[in-house]
């Protein structure tokens, strides 16, 4: 006997009418949300590092400070983004600037002042770590060409705590002396800025001034002074004036300790270490 045989009766879950279509929820980009920021293009970064690279060498003749410069601008940069990423503004990206530098850049907002004071010292700080390999070399071959590369990576990281708008100084004592009061702030940029400026075009270097020349005008024209965040209020004031001492201290430290088995004493690194800042050198 098959069950064809014999009358069936329907089961519970026959005869039911169709289940409606289940539509699938489509993930949109939030309406607030930027675009994220792809990066610089691989093929525009090589190019725009060995401009860089050749034009360092071709101001300073050497390629050890040019190799210098380019890796200790890099470092200096992922210094930036690690402090990025870490505080909620990443994924962060680094570009290179021909003739001019680096930048890196976040793909949100610091959520507060304090914040952007951390990601701008971040920088210097995490930069002196690629002086490490120079003073490696030095010590296994005893050459002191190495010991430029040292000094070089340290001035330039000591350069960007210059309270001048765009380096790191500014955004790192700007929020402090907006603290104050943003007046202040203004006039403590302009004047820094504009020293700086002259500094650059008086020593040759007019690509640099010129491009403090534009930012420190762009900063003028900024309607909001303080547009970022959270301010700072006066404990965490005080922690940035103390971070932006101790980092511009190791900073001159790593410097002097590149220069000193040059010239043999501690007077004779100081004097040429101040010599680079000198007006019309």
């Amino acid at each position: 006997m098959t069950d064809s045989d014999q009358t069936r009766r329907p089961g519970p879950w026959e005869n039911l009418p169709p289940a409606a279509p289940v539509e699938r929820e489509i993930a949109r980009p939030q309406a607030d949300e930027p675009p994220l920021d792809k990066g610089q293009h691989p093929v525009w970064a090589v190019v725009s590092t060995l401009l860089l690279g050749g034009f360092i060498w071709w101001l300073s003749g050497s390629w050890v400070i040019a190799v210098a410069a380019i890796w200790g601008l890099l470092v200096h940069e992922y210094g930036h983004v690690l402090a990025m990423n870490a505080l909620g503004m990443g994924p962060a990206r680094i570009y290179i600037i021909p003739f001019l530098g680096g930048v890196a850049k976040s793909q949100r907002l610091p959520a507060s002042e304090w914040h952007g004071v951390l990601v701008s010292l971040a920088g210097p700080a995490f930069g002196l770590l690629a002086a490490i390999p120079f003073f490696g070399l030095y010590i296994a071959t005893g050459q002191g060409m190495w010991l430029q590369g040292v000094f070089i990576i340290a001035l330039i990281n000591l350069v960007n705590l210059a309270p001048a708008p765009p380096l790191d100084g500014s955004k790192a004592l700007g929020p402090v002396l907006a603290r104050i009061h943003p007046m202040v702030e203004k006039a403590a940029m302009v004047a820094v800025g504009a020293v700086v400026i002259v500094w650059g075009f008086t020593n040759g270097s007019y690509i640099f001034a010129a491009f403090l020349a534009l930012a420190l005008f762009g900063h003028l024209k900024r309607g909001v002074w303080r547009p970022e965040g959270r301010q700072l209020n006066w404990p965490e004031a005080a922690r940035s004036v103390g971070l932006f001492a101790i980092v511009a201290a190791a900073c001159a430290g790593v410097a002097l300790a590149g220069l000193m088995p040059l010239t043999g004493s501690f007077s004779q690194a100081m004097a040429l270490a101040g010599s680079y800042f000198e007006f019309g050198r």
